[in-house]
């Protein structure tokens, strides 16, 4: 496990301002993360559990019976990539059957006949469960801010200005809706896996050189790296505004991939741990029950 006050150093304080230049993106977090070869090991191979969650954890759909947790992620620029590695490698170590992702792209002609938050909310994990959002509701106050035309039919109101007093508001919704979520049981944790310019252009390249990479290139991708002080204004605002206490936000160095699992795998296994899960308790009568089954097989 990292230590707790290591952990603390990527999670943003509530009412802190975030400026993005403050926080690592590699080598420098790596050295905090005990950046030994064996820790890196650790971050390569292993999964959410890391071997560490007894089995109430790797099956929280028989244990989280209470309580679920819903989990999102968002980096900048490359669209995929890191964002659907980590997810990958860190739930690695769950039963599948107690996890679902959810993947949103560009809004349907009736998710935009409702209001932004509609089509997330029909997606949310249920008790038992952990719900990763692989492009979240974050879209709607990050993309379409830097590129407002998006927003189209999203208006409430024709010809409604779209200034600071609209952003603010979408921010409120985001915090009212995580607040009524978390006050209802749901563990929120919200990862930006930030990855600098040059790694991200290193990642670019990578799939255009490797030809089983190729696929993963798509032209949008380096169209809207060229907003890329476009976008790192945006998140600086997103998450100073919706960093709370109930939801926190982490900044997760994203240009080492042992780095980011590391960090990631340690604070959703810390968060289950820490619900005290446990499979259901066997009442006085069932234990009577499971006697006289054990009678009958053992009189076969």
């Amino acid at each position: 496990m990292i230590r707790k006050d290591i952990i603390d150093l990527f999670r943003v304080p509530v009412g802190k301002k975030v400026k993005l230049k403050d926080y690592s993106t590699g080598v420098e977090a790596g050295r905090r993360v005990r950046g030994t070869r064996e820790e890196r090991d650790q971050g390569t191979r292993r999964g959410g559990a890391r071997e560490e969650p007894r089995e109430p954890h790797r099956s929280p759909g028989f244990a989280l019976r209470r309580q679920p947790l819903l989990a999102a992620a968002r980096v900048p620029g490359d669209g995929r990539g890191r964002k659907d590695g980590t997810i990958k490698h860190v739930m690695s170590g769950v039963n599948p059957q107690g996890c679902q992702v959810f993947n949103f792209k560009k809004p349907s002609s009736e998710d935009l006949q409702h209001n932004y938050l509609w089509r997330y909310m029909k997606c949310l994990p249920e008790r038992g469960r952990i719900g990763i959002i692989n492009r979240s509701y974050y879209e709607d106050v990050l993309v379409v801010k830097v590129h407002p035309k998006l927003l189209g039919r999203q208006l409430p109101r024709e010809k409604e200005k779209v200034g600071k007093k609209f952003w603010d508001a979408r921010y409120e919704d985001i915090n009212a809706f995580e607040q009524h979520l978390v006050r209802n049981g749901t563990v929120i944790l919200k990862f930006y896996l930030n990855v600098s310019k040059d790694e991200q252009k290193r990642r670019f390249l990578e799939r255009l050189d490797r030809s089983e990479k190729n696929w993963k290139f798509s032209p949008s991708d380096l169209a809207e790296r060229g907003f890329w002080d476009d976008y790192m204004g945006v998140y600086e605002d997103a998450i100073t505004a919706t960093s709370t206490e109930a939801a926190p936000w982490y900044i997760i160095p994203a240009d080492y991939k042992w780095i980011t699992r590391s960090l990631v795998a340690d604070i959703v296994t810390t968060a289950i741990q820490n619900l005290g899960l446990k499979y259901p308790e066997v009442t006085p009568e069932q234990k009577l029950l499971l006697a006289e089954a054990r009678k009958k097989l053992d009189a076969e």
